[in-house]
């Protein structure tokens, strides 16, 4: 392969702990490549912004060049066909089970990864809502365990968050806005109130489960917008893009579970994107001691061997394009630069 783009969510610690992590985080692979790499890019964003900046960066790439957080990145459509879910017309949200726990005085959205809710149980709690969404004049749809899908035509002006967005946050900050939001939150609910008391909740929380709580709206777009992102993948491979993400690559995704063997990715030709996700739970859960052990982790099973790659002459550019919750920074390192022996191999550019 000519070139990997690495896309690296949160590979950025947060500016308050930097340089406290940087100076336990044993990273020397990585270290050589940001040391010799040319600065690209750096953009700091809201931190209100609806999506997280790994999720503004793949927006533009697939959806569009000018797409602003606002709200969140218009992926319902594309989703629907990644489901094999005919719509030949209307604006659809995705519509995602999740977990609110109370805070002093607010609630406060629960990372959805930890609901570990099967697809058995999804349907039960589907199945329950269905009739609430018909009678609010709404068609719902189920997709899988963690996303179910709306036709909401009438609710297109709302803007939403991502989950990964508004998680850890006070939900009201991150709610829907706009003409809708009153439907959207009477729904919502409605909905609230028929799950508190459902026996399959009863279950959850017995065997010390969480409860599924509430619905989180997001991700609004019209079906031909999902149509056309699926047309447009600037890569000739990605990997490892993985629930929403990969409705974006649906047509150049390889099998996720061969993400990190390197021999799969550089086989393929031209340019290819690898999305390294394993950072975003502990991230999102403020666990900087996992954050730290999950990037020595990466540097000996995958920057080690992107070194070796360009070294050996196997790949001639690798860009690495890195986040946290509020700042986004791109690098490029190639194998002439990767000569520069006299540059000591550092992580400064990590720090804000």
């Amino acid at each position: 392969m000519n070139q990997i783009d690495i896309l690296l969510p949160f590979g950025l610690p947060p500016e308050d702990l930097a340089k406290d992590l940087l100076r336990q985080c044993k990273s020397p692979a990585l270290a050589t490549l940001l040391a010799r790499a040319k600065v690209l890019h750096t953009e700091e964003l809201d931190p209100f912004s609806r999506a997280l900046p790994h999720e503004t960066w793949l927006a533009k790439k697939f959806l569009s060049p000018g797409f602003e957080p606002e709200t969140s990145p218009p992926i319902a459509g594309a989703q629907l066909r990644q489901h094999g879910l005919q719509a030949d017309s209307g604006t659809w949200f995705i519509v995602q089970p999740v977990h609110f726990h109370i805070a002093r005085d607010h609630l406060v959205l629960t990372d959805p990864r930890q609901l570990n809710l099967p697809d058995e149980e999804s349907r039960i709690l589907f199945e329950a809502a269905r009739p609430l969404f018909e009678e609010a004049g709404k068609t719902l749809v189920y997709g899988d365990a963690a996303t179910w899908f709306v036709q909401a035509d009438d609710w297109h002006g709302l803007r939403t968050a991502t989950p990964d967005a508004a998680c850890g946050h006070n939900i009201d900050i991150w709610m829907p806005k706009g003409d809708a939001e009153l439907a959207w939150r009477k729904l919502q609910n409605e909905v609230q109130m028929h799950w508190h008391m459902h026996e399959l909740n009863a279950q959850r929380e017995a065997r010390g489960a969480k409860m599924v709580n509430s619905l989180w709206l997001w991700g609004g777009s019209t079906v031909s917008h999902g149509a056309q992102a699926s047309k447009t993948a600037p890569y000739s491979e990605t990997f490892n893009l993985r629930g929403w993400t990969a409705a974006l690559g649906a047509a150049s995704t390889k099998d996720n579970s061969d993400c990190y063997a390197i021999d799969t990715i550089l086989a393929q030709p031209r340019q290819g994107l690898v999305m390294i996700d394993a950072l975003l739970t502990s991230s999102l859960a403020s666990d900087w001691g996992s954050w730290l052990q999950i990037m020595e982790m990466l540097d000996t099973e995958w920057f080690t061997l992107y070194v070796s790659a360009l070294q050996g002459g196997r790949l001639q550019r690798v860009n690495l394009i890195l986040t946290n919750n509020t700042r986004l920074a791109e690098f490029s390192v190639s194998r002439n630069s990767l000569r520069k022996f006299w540059v000591k191999p550092n992580l400064n550019r990590l720090l804000p």
